[in-house]
């Protein structure tokens, strides 16, 4: 019998959107529209946090600032990041259905944790607005957790506890080491720290691999392990306890931690 009650999963990256790439071209599109050039890379670095904190994180780097400074002629500050969010998040809603199909094996997956008592939760960096979009065509394809909790759900978000302590309490599941906390992103692992849980890294299929499914599978062996191991390095310094590639291997490790 396990010993886990419940698993918790990010949403893009992670369980959708292979390669974590609908809020890409948001982000990219949303500080054009302010005159401000940033990169793919400038909008993954801070990939799994709320997305207001997201981009307050962009809006700190030294080139981004500068940027916004030239376009709008003064320092980035919190009326300014207001500005961006208010863009972006309509813009993100746009685009985010043409990236919802599920990560393969995501479905068949969760129905192998149910069928073993598990109960399914989730978190995301998505606000409520996005999620709307999501959760139907999610369900469509066999992915549809207990429960939800969004970016805008809470007055604290990642990388604290908060959204999963909302999760113990939504899915009635205790302790928090009987709980999986599973993210492809280094702030969605750090709220598992936080929480106390069980934290599983997905290195392949999300934000730091950035490559689309069709990629991954021509990837030969050894270009897969120097992915896994780089990304895998970054997923560990943020704490978590271990790495698969995709969430289809998790039941494999989850046998291999009840045993």
């Amino acid at each position: 019998m396990s010993r886990f009650k419940a698993v918790v999963f990010d949403w893009a990256g992670t369980v959708i959107d292979f390669g974590s790439f609908a809020p890409m071209g948001a982000f990219v599109e949303t500080f054009a529209g302010f005159g401000v050039t940033v990169s793919i890379a400038d909008a993954r670095k801070p990939m799994g946090l709320p997305k207001r904190a997201h981009i307050a994180a962009m809006m700190a780097e030294p080139h981004i600032a500068k940027g916004w400074r030239d376009a709008q002629g003064s320092a980035p500050d919190e009326a300014a990041i207001d500005r961006v969010y208010e863009v972006f998040v309509p813009r993100n809603v746009e685009v985010v259905t043409d990236y919802c199909t599920l990560v393969p094996g995501t479905a068949e997956m969760v129905a192998e944790l149910r069928r073993r008592g598990l109960k399914i939760g989730s978190t995301t960096g998505y606000t409520r607005s996005i999620m709307e979009r999501v959760l139907p065509l999610a369900a469509a394809q066999g992915f549809a957790p207990e429960n939800l909790v969004c970016a805008d759900d809470l007055p604290l978000g990642r990388p604290t506890a908060m959204g999963m302590y909302k999760c113990f309490l939504d899915l009635m599941a205790e302790p928090a080491g009987a709980v999986i906390k599973v993210d492809d992103t280094e702030p969605g692992i750090a709220e598992g720290v936080a929480a106390g849980c069980v934290t599983v890294g997905v290195a392949l299929s999300g934000n730091e691999a950035g490559l689309t499914a069709d990629e991954f599978r021509l990837l030969s062996a050894e270009a897969k392990a120097d992915i896994r191991e780089r990304v895998g390095r970054k997923l560990r310094a943020a704490g978590a306890d271990h790495i698969i590639d995709t969430v289809a291997d998790l039941p494999a490790l989850i046998d291999s931690l009840s045993s």
